[in-house]
């Protein structure tokens, strides 16, 4: 039986990760009689977060952490603030992050959280209050062993250092392993900040060669400009290609030539958007979709590529930077006009890997450099998307499906193997 508690749709998070688990079915074997652990969320919390405002005025908002699998290892996952957060979101979410993890071989299972607020509306205090009633909530399920939260859409190491105190505060012991994404001084680890970004380029810079597409000259289109949407640009820049579009909350701009990022980072960080950036056109933000470009970089919310959008788009290669961009029936149609989809699972891993560097280095108290870092990044990327390249190539399926089945078969061993208790 479905659960009762959700009521998905097609197109909804939960229902998107669910038909992409019934299309890895029939690659599973003798493993598929587990499943239904896969469509079913181990725990999912869901909490009051009551704070005092500035004003005096006591507000309540909803938050929510859910643990999808803990199969493989503790949870591992981010924490958003959003006005949109619903349960069903998170889970899928959560969801996903199992996938993730398990498609890079991290010793993690998945899990995420959010609170359903807009950060933007309260005050710095406000957002602090917020963030240590909500570690407070949930404290009772996360921890360096059970669960490590993470930055996600509207958080920052800032949200991270105060939900590490938070925990340290009410275990009576500095635990820094307890969330990754950390300041630097607090056990944060270098390279984390672009790490997803970075991750999403090692990828794409694999699928281009696998294609025969140049990455000198190729024209990038770019959707979201936060940290994974600006750190891509940059490293697509350095390697010879051209921004042409970027959109995200503001609006969206272009630049036939290519945008320069030299002066158009400096401004999103200090306006908060892409709006009112002079040496660009202004273009309507569903144009956007319509641009020509060769790859193009969804970096934002899930569901972003509708079954409209997949039919104009232009590029030859789409990266999943974001959680969830494409739609199964999206999916569909792109696979049929012959353009390659890196998908998120896989694409944006590159956040989770240093992630899991960062508590590494937590725990043993050592540090590498960023260097160090970035080499190691990209030799655990590069042998990931291999691996489930060469799925795809035995089975003649898609790299989202072959990605499904490298992960599933991980977590399902490790279920089957695990046993049930009691």
């Amino acid at each position: 039986m479905p659960l009762s508690y959700v009521n998905p749709t097609a197109d909804s998070p939960w229902g998107t990760y669910i038909t992409q688990v019934d299309r890895v079915l029939p690659y599973l074997g003798p493993l598929a009689r587990w499943a239904e652990t896969l469509k079913r969320p181990k725990r999912a919390l869901i909490v009051d977060v009551p704070i005092e405002m500035d004003d005096g005025r006591i507000a309540h908002y909803e938050g929510f952490r859910v643990q999808h699998s803990l199969t493989r290892g503790p949870g591992k996952g981010g924490v958003r603030y959003h006005p949109d957060v619903t349960l069903e979101e998170v889970m899928a979410l959560s969801a996903w992050m199992s996938i993730k993890n398990a498609a890079v071989n991290l010793p993690y299972g998945g899990a995420k959280g959010g609170i359903r607020v807009d950060p933007k509306q309260l005050s710095l205090k406000e957002l602090e209050k917020l963030t240590r009633r909500y570690t407070s909530e949930i404290g009772i399920i996360i921890g360096p062993q059970q669960d490590i939260p993470a930055p996600d859409v509207n958080t920052n190491a800032q949200i991270m250092a105060w939900m590490m105190d938070t925990y340290s505060m009410n275990t009576g012991a500095t635990a820094t392993g307890v969330v990754t994404g950390k300041p630097i001084h607090l056990g944060g680890s270098l390279g984390r900040v672009k790490a997803t970004g970075r991750g999403v380029f090692v990828t794409g810079r694999e699928a281009a060669r696998r294609i025969g597409l140049e990455l000198n000259g190729a024209r990038v289109a770019v959707q979201g400009f936060g940290n994974v949407g600006s750190s891509a640009a940059e490293l697509f820049g350095q390697a010879g290609a051209l921004i042409v579009a970027v959109q995200d909350h503001s609006g969206a701009i272009a630049n036939g030539k290519g945008l320069d990022l030299s002066r158009l980072i400096p401004h999103v960080r200090s306006t908060g958007g892409v709006a009112g950036f002079a040496e660009a056109e202004v273009m309507d933000p569903e144009a956007f979709w319509d641009v020509n470009c060769d790859i193009m970089v969804p970096a934002a919310l899930e569901n972003q590529i509708t079954a409209d959008r997949a039919n104009r788009l232009k590029a030859r290669l789409v990266l999943e930077g974001a959680n969830g961009p494409t739609g199964a029936a999206a999916d569909d149609i792109l696979a049929e006009r012959g353009i390659l989809v890196v998908p998120d699972v896989i694409c944006n891993a590159g956040g989770v890997t240093v992630s899991y560097f960062e508590w590494v280095q937590d725990f043993s108290s050592f540090f590498w450099t960023e260097d160090e870092i970035n080499v190691k990044l990209d030799k655990i990327m590069v042998g990931a998307l291999r691996n489930i390249w060469d799925t795809a190539d035995r089975h003649k399926i898609a790299l989202r499906t072959a990605t499904f089945a490298v992960a599933c078969e991980r977590i399902l061993i490790a279920r089957q193997e695990r046993g049930l208790y009691p």
